[in-house]
């Protein structure tokens, strides 16, 4: 297992009294959840230069043209355009939802408390197949065919490259003390962006080459 230290290349915020939930990525902005709505970042400036008012607590997944939030239980489809709620499915049973990624048609479900991700159906919630952890999962995303998972356990916190069929941690990028993780998604190029929980703050990670 390869082990590296977590190379944080920007900061933004701090959100005032904002919680991180969950993050995401359009191509253009970043998405965050913070309770009652998510917001669009422009990595480039920093600023936040949208909203949408929906409930927002956990993760956050962009589809190429939906946005899919998590809260209170269930999973909402958003249009992006319109910011309109067009359809729900629900979450995994259990609660403790805390990460969501778009992959090939599928979505992908982390649940902190029982340390597990879940592939799932997008049009009915049905949960496909389940990965386990050996940690608290506290977000999901998938890049060039790798499935990494952020935690956040006591103080330590984690970025995880994780063997998609039996779970093994195949390589760590390990975060500052006291910097928390809640939310991840890789922008398809060299960077993950990952929530930072109760700090109101969103980094950029670099990802590391492969040789």
């Amino acid at each position: 297992m390869r082990r590296l230290p977590a190379e944080i290349v920007r900061e933004y915020g701090p959100f005032a009294g904002l919680h991180i939930a969950g993050v995401t990525f359009d191509g253009q902005s970043v998405w965050f959840a913070s309770g009652d709505r998510v917001n669009a970042l422009d990595p480039e400036s920093g600023a936040v230069v949208r909203a949408i008012e929906v409930p927002a607590r956990a993760g956050t997944a962009f589809d190429g043209r939906h946005l899919f939030q998590i809260a209170d239980g269930r999973i909402q489809k958003i249009d992006l355009k319109t910011g309109s709620v067009v359809g729900t499915i629900p979450a995994p049973e259990g609660g403790g939802h805390s990460g969501l990624t778009w992959a090939e048609g599928f979505l992908w479900v982390g649940q902190h408390p029982t340390r597990k991700i879940h592939q799932i159906d997008p049009e009915t919630g049905a949960v496909l197949r389940t990965i386990e952890s050996n940690r608290f999962v506290t977000g999901v995303t998938w890049v060039d065919g790798e499935l990494w998972h952020g935690t956040w356990e006591g103080d330590e916190s984690e970025l995880r490259r994780i063997d998609s069929s039996s779970g093994e941690v195949q390589e760590t990028l390990t975060m500052p003390a006291d910097v928390k993780v809640s939310g991840l998604e890789a922008d398809g190029g060299d960077r993950f962006y990952c929530g930072g929980g109760g700090s109101g703050k969103v980094r950029a990670i670099r990802r590391p080459k492969r040789s």
